[in-house]
């Protein structure tokens, strides 16, 4: 906590600028792309999920309007979300009170993240996004997540190492610092602050 990942979350989005160093995309510096040329290759699912009024699936639409409704059902299907939304007092045509309050966590986030795939963007990125989720939907989410991951860039931020274990590249931040970075068998091999946090909580 306070190591400075939603940090380097929000200078990828451009809510603020890099006050040294640089940030490149697609081979250019991150300030040669427009706002709106970078948001639209960009997904973020975080752990404040965020509902607008309307119907679930004008919630799901957003990212990506001109999807078709069978778009968005066939998205959910292949995420796992579709039998969670398909129980909703209407289903898709559910209507999402101010701020989803009428939605349970796990099912506002679960909605957040399908709304992602149905945006289909060129770099995902997860900042703690399955926290609201119990484990077994959190595992099915993961499985399902890792056929809508490749191919393009995803960045998930995550103090549940489960969640991260088969990323091709693990960094871990200490105090604002790179302190370690590698595969999780580089890491536990290292026998570092990442062996530490893994044996913690992986119980290895």
């Amino acid at each position: 906590t306070g190591s400075g990942k939603t940090s380097i979350i929000s200078l990828l989005a451009r809510f603020y600028e890099p006050q040294a160093g640089q940030i490149r995309v697609d081979g250019l510096p991150i300030a040669d792309h427009t706002l709106a040329s970078l948001h639209r290759k960009l997904g973020m699912v975080t752990q404040e999920n965020f509902l607008f009024t309307g119907t679930v699936m004008e919630n799901l639409k957003f990212g990506r309007p001109e999807a078709t409704d069978e778009e968005v059902i066939v998205a959910a299907k292949a995420l796992g979300t579709h039998s969670v939304i398909e129980r909703l007092p209407t289903g898709y045509a559910t209507e999402v009170r101010e701020r989803g309050g009428n939605f349970s966590a796990g099912e506002r986030q679960l909605i957040t993240i399908t709304r992602a795939m149905v945006a289909a963007p060129r770099i995902l990125i997860f900042d703690e996004a399955t926290s609201a989720l119990d484990t077994e939907s959190e595992r099915a989410i993961q499985t399902n997540m890792r056929r809508f991951m490749a191919g393009r860039t995803s960045l998930v931020i995550a103090h549940r190492l489960s969640t991260i274990r088969d990323a091709d590249t693990i960094v871990v931040l200490e105090k604002g610092q790179v302190a370690e970075k590698g595969t999780h068998d580089e890491l536990m091999a290292v026998r570092g602050l990442y062996f530490y946090l893994a044996s913690q909580q992986l119980g290895l």
